[in-house]
């Protein structure tokens, strides 16, 4: 059987990040993801115009019809795009959990697009409020963890896109320890990038993998699909998720 990752997360119609870039990059770690849409929007690769929470209820029933029937080794959530979303989705990771209590939740706590473009209805901490204290591992960008600031969690890595220098630092925080990976900062920018990292984490944890290495192979996995990147247009390029994972 492959294992199989529940995943929440919006439906970007570029293909460039979202549920798209979630599936691509759980299947290119050798898992299978399970994609639960939470919010339709309206953008391409390099602005959002709009954001469509989808019924939280409609939510519920697909993830419970899957919980029932998948095995279900990780969960990855994205935006869940509004608060009663994100009820919803902690209710299904509490009732998997009563079954398998180490269940790991991969949370990509995005606030806003890289252009500061709203992605949920109301505030967006708000949203994802219920989601923190379930959260196994968190993967914040700079902004994101300054507003992360004061909460704790098992395993947090923030990303290092968003500083300056010839290298992005990536640093993990753990039980009081921490460790960071340093990668060569590429020309240009990318769409999905988070979406690409915390999906592949998530597909790593599915295969059973240790944290430490799980963020190791799928931050490699992520930056090769950076350099292999493309794009669509002028702007934004998208992440080539189809690069071959180590």
């Amino acid at each position: 059987m492959r294992p199989a990752v529940l995943v929440f997360s919006g439906l970007d119609p570029s293909g460039g990040a979202g549920i798209a870039a979630d599936i691509q990059a759980i299947a290119a770690q050798g898992a299978h993801a399970l994609p639960v849409v939470t919010a339709l929007t309206v953008q391409d690769h390099n602005r959002v115009y709009e954001v469509d929470p989808v019924d939280a209820c409609l939510l519920l029933r697909q993830a419970r019809v899957l919980a029932a029937s998948c095995d279900i080794k990780a969960i990855k959530v994205g935006i869940p795009g509004s608060r009663a979303n994100a009820e919803a989705i902690a209710a299904v990771v509490l009732r998997l959990r009563e079954g398998m209590p180490a269940l790991p939740l991969v949370l990509d706590p995005v606030l806003a697009s890289g252009n500061g473009d709203a992605l949920s209805c109301g505030d967006a901490m708000a949203a994802i409020g219920p989601l923190l204290a379930l959260a196994t591992v968190v993967v914040p960008n700079l902004p994101e963890a300054r507003a992360l600031a004061g909460a704790r969690f098992p395993h947090l890595l923030v990303t290092g896109g968003h500083a300056d220098g010839e290298m992005v630092v990536n640093r993990w925080h753990t039980e009081g320890q921490s460790r960071e990976w340093k990668w060569p900062r590429l020309a240009g920018s990318f769409h999905g990038s988070g979406c690409t990292l915390s999906a592949a984490i998530a597909g790593r944890l599915a295969l059973g993998e240790p944290v430490a290495q799980a963020l190791q192979r799928a931050q490699a996995y992520c930056h090769g699909a950076l350099v292999s990147s493309f794009a669509l247009g002028p702007g934004q390029r998208i992440p080539d998720r189809s690069a071959q994972s180590i």
